[in-house]
């Protein structure tokens, strides 16, 4: 390596440090050194001139050095940094001139005109048939995502590496053409495979959530499923506060029942108190009907609890309700139960028994309690009264 060649490899070394930003993750030093390197290997094989060579050289070192400056035309001023410093180091003109027309041939948009145009052309873009291309071209993604020029997901990335490998980019030298157009169809065509592959894999997932989708929506069974569901825990929530209010009610009476006995009978005895007789009567009799009257909204009808085969043939026994089969044998049971698995309609039809008939006890509890309430809310008013007026006539 000549003496200029290791000032100009010092000069880009100290500029990309103290100029270049970090986050130009692939056009720095070391893309610069494989640039390089790929240049030497091309011009070694091209009966260049030391002449050529060293200017082959230069343009390899100083052609992205425009980075430094900007990005959208970086060529431009790599030129004028490469000017600046050749003409500090005393170099030719004519040389210098080639140094530029060099820089400016690495322009994807212009075509290289001269055999040391092509030769670095082919250098800039040497990676595109290397073994490291993955890992170059996933730099250079990042860096254009860095740097807020264009973001690109993999899959469009894929695709745009596709485009330029086959649609924009050629080499130019025999010797690129000879020795890397192999390894650049070469990864093209893992590229492709790629492309195929991911798009085989969006296509299957695609049809698998059509499928999905065409499934849900041909099939009421989620819709159905959901309705009996809803349906059962609202009449079993609805059974559970009947029972409840019954409770309550049951509870308040056998209260007042208890003071009643403990306090007013007692002094029933006392003829003074003879008045008292008829009012408590009164409120002891409401009192009884209310307690009567919950105990029958709460309690539970007796079933036969037993069914034949030809009940079941015939599809007439509601087997979710356990009233209809407490008294049969596990065996017979198990029997109609795997009948009744085996027909779907013969499900929905059970589960619309159990229903329509969880919703006739809830009618007749409901009623019940309404009535028991009328009757508790009636006692207290008529049994107030009856006192009322008993305590003005007991003279």
């Amino acid at each position: 390596m000549s003496t200029l060649i290791e000032k100009t490899d010092k000069f880009v070394l100290e500029l990309f440090k103290n100029k270049l930003p970090n986050t130009f993750i692939y056009h720095n030093y070391t893309h610069t050194k494989r640039v390089y390197k790929s240049a030497m290997e091309i011009a070694e094989h091209s009966n260049l001139s030391d002449k050529e060579t060293e200017i082959i050289q230069l343009a390899a070192l100083l052609h992205d050095t425009g980075y430094t400056v900007t990005v959208k035309g970086h060529e431009e001023e790599s030129v004028k940094i490469a000017t600046e410093f050749l003409k500090s180091e005393n170099v030719d003109e004519d040389v210098i001139e080639e140094v530029n027309k060099c820089i400016m041939a690495t322009e994807f948009q212009n075509q290289p005109n001269s055999k040391l145009e092509e030769i670095i052309r082919d250098a800039d873009a040497s990676h595109f048939a290397k073994d490291y291309f993955d890992e170059a071209s996933e730099f250079l993604r990042k860096e254009l995502e860095i740097q807020g020029i264009k973001e690109y997901t993999s899959s469009d990335w894929v695709d745009e590496n596709i485009r330029v490998l086959s649609n924009v980019h050629k080499y130019y030298t025999p010797y690129a053409v000879r020795n890397w157009q192999a390894a650049k169809d070469e990864n093209l065509a893992s590229l492709i495979k790629k492309k195929k592959k991911e798009n085989k894999k969006l296509k299957k997932e695609k049809l698998k959530a059509q499928y999905k989708a065409d499934a849900k929506n041909a099939s009421p069974e989620r819709g159905i499923q959901t309705f009996y569901r809803v349906a059962l825990r609202n009449h079993i929530k609805l059974s559970d506060i009947a029972d409840t209010k019954a409770n309550i009610l049951l509870s308040v009476n056998a209260i007042i029942i208890s003071l009643v006995l403990s306090n007013l009978i007692s002094k029933l005895d006392n003829p003074t108190n003879d008045y008292l007789i008829w009012p408590t009567i009164i409120f002891t009799i409401f009192c009884i009907a209310s307690m009567i009257m919950s105990i029958m909204a709460t309690r539970p009808n007796i079933t036969r609890g037993e069914f034949t085969k030809e009940d079941v043939r015939k599809k007439e026994v509601n087997l979710t309700f356990f009233g209809n089969f407490h008294k049969m044998e596990l065996k017979e049971f198990q029997w109609a139960i795997d009948e009744l698995l085996q027909d779907k309609n013969y499900v929905y039809s059970s589960l619309t028994k159990d229903l329509y008939f969880l919703g006739k006890v809830l009618d007749r509890k409901y009623r019940l309690l309404r009535n028991t309430y009328n009757v508790f809310m009636i006692g207290i008013i008529v049994s107030v009264i009856a006192f009322a007026i008993a305590f003005k006539y007991r003279g």
